[in-house]
């Protein structure tokens, strides 16, 4: 297991570095001049140049490519142009607050699109199925922006039961953190959950039918352990591998549902800075993220033998 996870640790290199130089390039080679945030219209070319000599931004691309794979073997993503601070402490000042957004969205996502399609799979080709299948399906065609205004405008400005936005940390008020989080996190966890949904009522479905759950029968199990212990638990390889996938959606769909509820997160930090030409801030967002995914995505492959001991990661 150890070996198992070393090897893709080492391999997840590569693609960061691939990543990284996406982004640089793109972000580099884009038109116009990030030194004109910090000026007026009515700045001298000579104030601009030296703005730009002191951003570095007036060296070839090549050197400033070179200068910033430097800083980040040392660990150090670059220093933000509008904020004035170094990129990693940005980040993770607001990391906290995505995460704890994801994660509930995460488990919102899990708990109720696993139960849907259990349900649904068990009542397969009646009311309850059609029902749980049409619902899932509206989840995954509802844009997420759209829904988060609908939720602000019914049950936030409409009924006051929820705040429109902000964002209040759990360590101060764990009550208000509730409150603050749970609109956004629904608007995250929808889409997610049609997708868990249909996954596990099809995966369900494929197990119910095996000659194990029958033999389960047979011997007079109780239908509940049959279903969850036999059914559901076999299923699990093909759902634990849609929920990784999900996490990495999560936190890009994250970039929209901040801002729209005006949450201080990662996703807004990066909203920001693509709206102000902040590059540093951005590449060091989007790499972060990517180092995120690559980490769940780890630990989702560790855990194909937790759920499965056919599965032999070695």
């Amino acid at each position: 297991m150890l070996g198992f996870a070393l090897r893709r640790a080492a391999a997840s290199i590569p693609v960061l570095l691939l990543v990284s130089l996406i982004t640089f390039g793109l972000l580099w080679l884009v038109p116009g001049d990030p030194a004109s945030v910090f000026l007026d219209a009515s700045a001298t070319p000579e104030a601009i140049e030296r703005i730009r000599r002191e951003l570095g931004l007036d060296k070839p691309f090549p050197a400033r490519m070179a200068d910033w794979y430097w800083r980040l073997l040392h660990g150090d993503l670059g220093r933000s142009l509008l904020l004035d601070r170094g990129v990693t402490e940005a980040i993770l000042e607001r990391l906290p607050v995505t995460l704890s957004l994801a994660a509930l969205a995460f488990a919102l996502a899990t708990a109720l699109g696993v139960a849907a399609g259990a349900l649904a799979a068990i009542r397969h080709g009646r009311a309850a199925d059609r029902s749980l299948m049409t619902l899932a399906l509206l989840g995954l065609s509802i844009p997420e922006f759209w829904l988060g205004l609908v939720l602000i405008w019914t049950l936030a400005v409409g009924s006051g039961l929820f705040p429109a936005g902000g964002y209040v940390p759990f360590t101060e008020s764990p009550w208000r953190w509730a409150r603050h989080v749970t609109l956004p996190a629904f608007t995250l966890a929808c889409v997610q959950m049609g997708f868990i949904a249909r996954m596990t009522r099809s995966a369900m479905l494929e197990t119910l039918g095996q000659d194990y759950v029958r033999t389960a029968r047979a011997k007079g199990l109780p239908e509940s352990r049959v279903l969850t212990r036999h059914a559901l638990g076999n299923a699990l390889v093909p759902i634990v591998t849609v929920m990784g996938i999900m996490v990495g959606a999560l936190l890009g769909n994250a970039v929209v549902t901040e801002q729209v509820f005006a949450i201080p997160g990662v996703g807004r930090l990066i909203i920001g800075a693509v709206l102000s030409r902040d590059f540093p801030v951005i590449q060091g967002g989007l790499l972060f993220l990517a180092l995120v995914y690559l980490a769940v995505n780890l630990v989702v492959d560790i855990l194909y033998a937790a759920v499965d001991p056919r599965v032999r990661l070695e």
